[in-house]
């Protein structure tokens, strides 16, 4: 539905990828392509949640680094040092991931859309176990509530349509000859 003042897109105006790759057209060329309108402040709000989601995952790193150091690694089960030096890695490439996904999106990256909607979803999975079988309520919603923020605001009308003004994908062709 057009508001008033807009004007409808003429299939004219529609552009192929072969548009893309030549140059025709109105679209920009370059970084630019991806997206010529700006995030909206929602997305940004959801780029800075997922940022400090991704830095809470890096100082979780960190203090698995700190009790590796420890002479008791804990008393559940037998724990190696090696171990806990392989689960800090782990820990430290999707925390940093994360914060990645979190920049791309302050930034207004398109990319990083999808992979911040499924680390929220993975998030209110653990948030669930939380709350129900592990019945620590409070950690659950600590983990939930900024998930479920974070998967508003980049489907709320605003982020939406920031979405849909992302460029059809680089190896997409227009063309299926």
């Amino acid at each position: 539905m057009q508001s008033w003042g807009e004007r409808a897109v003429l299939p004219s105006e529609v552009h192929t990828q072969r548009d893309l790759a030549t140059g025709c057209g109105a679209l920009p060329k370059g970084d630019d392509a991806v997206s010529s309108v700006p995030a909206p402040r929602s997305v940004r709000a959801a780029g800075v949640l997922t940022s400090l989601q991704g830095l809470a995952g890096l100082v979780f790193t960190v203090a698995l680094l700190v009790r590796s150091t420890s002479a008791d690694l804990g008393q559940v089960g037998t724990l190696q040092r090696g171990e806990t030096f392989g689960e800090a890695a782990y820990y430290a490439l999707l925390g940093a991931a994360v914060l990645a996904v979190g920049i791309g999106l302050w930034f207004g990256r398109h990319w990083a859309r999808t992979p911040a909607f499924l680390v929220q979803l993975l998030l209110l999975g653990a948030a669930w176990y939380a709350i129900g079988p592990s019945g620590r309520i409070l950690v659950g919603l600590i983990i939930a509530v900024p998930a479920v923020v974070v998967v508003w605001l980049l489907f709320n009308r605003a982020g939406r349509e920031w979405s849909f003004r992302a460029s059809a994908a680089p190896d997409a062709d227009a063309d299926p000859r």
